[in-house]
């Protein structure tokens, strides 16, 4: 594992991939703190595990996160690293997505890393130290049709941090932007209860444990991208230097 650090903050730590990172951290001796808007979710995850400590937390709300980021920080020490995980992922055609869906994602996906990004970096950056991590997608890098909201925050989160990273170059942080690919986690269900990219299923579903790993890796190489694996390096090749073929093929695979 190539954090070193004590205490680890996740957000969207109530299920899925926050929930993962939560248990192989507490695993490994750390104290983690989670920050989720379901509380049932919170308690499943620390359940049987000493380390890890829950918040419940609208991440929407910016007020509220600096101040449960403060309790955390009282309680259990400075911030060594965070996760921000916290994400919702509905699916559907731009014209017939409800605006006000568009908007919670966007408020959730791209202005919950705001919030997390406002309460927890500034000490990172004072104590020269520190893990910085995004999960951004595959999906806010090769867009789709029926994902376009969901790509639109994601590419939101993709920006962001980037600029963050380069901002802070020499600050002691070490930044990552992971870009998972379509990954078997509780949030494909939200996509597949909406609409479905027939896109998605062209690649390999990818196991969570993997993109973790991943990150670990790429943080020890000092390497900012996450692509975790071959399709999604491949994929950001394709994206950036044939997106015309790229497109082409989408529209032979979804028919229309």
């Amino acid at each position: 594992m190539a954090f070193h650090g004590k205490v680890a903050l996740i957000t969207g730590g109530g299920s899925g991939m926050g929930r993962l990172a939560a248990r192989n951290l507490a695993a490994e001796g750390k104290d983690v703190a989670i920050f989720d808007i379901s509380a049932d979710g919170l308690a499943e995850t620390a359940t049987g595990h000493a380390g890890i400590h829950h918040w419940v937390v609208d991440i929407t709300d910016g007020e509220a996160v600096s101040k449960a980021v403060a309790e955390v920080e009282s309680t259990l020490g400075p911030i060594d690293r965070l996760y921000n995980c916290a994400a919702i992922m509905p699916f559907g055609k731009l014209l017939e997505q409800d605006a006000a869906v568009m908007k919670k994602m966007m408020d959730i996906n791209y202005g919950g890393l705001v919030n997390i990004t406002k309460a927890v970096l500034p000490g990172m950056i004072a104590r020269g130290q520190g893990d910085f991590i995004s999960f951004a997608s595959m999906a806010g890098i090769l867009p789709t049709m029926l994902t376009g909201g969901y790509s639109a925050t994601k590419a939101a989160v993709a920006f962001f941090t980037e600029v963050l990273y380069h901002e802070h170059l020499n600050s002691g942080v070490r930044f990552a932007c992971v870009c998972p690919p379509t990954t078997n986690t509780p949030l494909l269900e939200q996509g597949k209860a909406t609409a479905w990219p027939k896109m998605l299923d062209q690649g390999t579903m990818l196991d969570p444990q993997d993109v973790l790993d991943a990150i670990d890796i790429h943080l020890e190489k000092g390497k900012f991208w996450v692509f975790p694996n071959r399709d999604s390096r491949i994929g950001a090749l394709i994206r950036r230097f044939a997106p015309g073929l790229l497109w082409k093929q989408i529209h032979q695979v979804e028919g229309f």
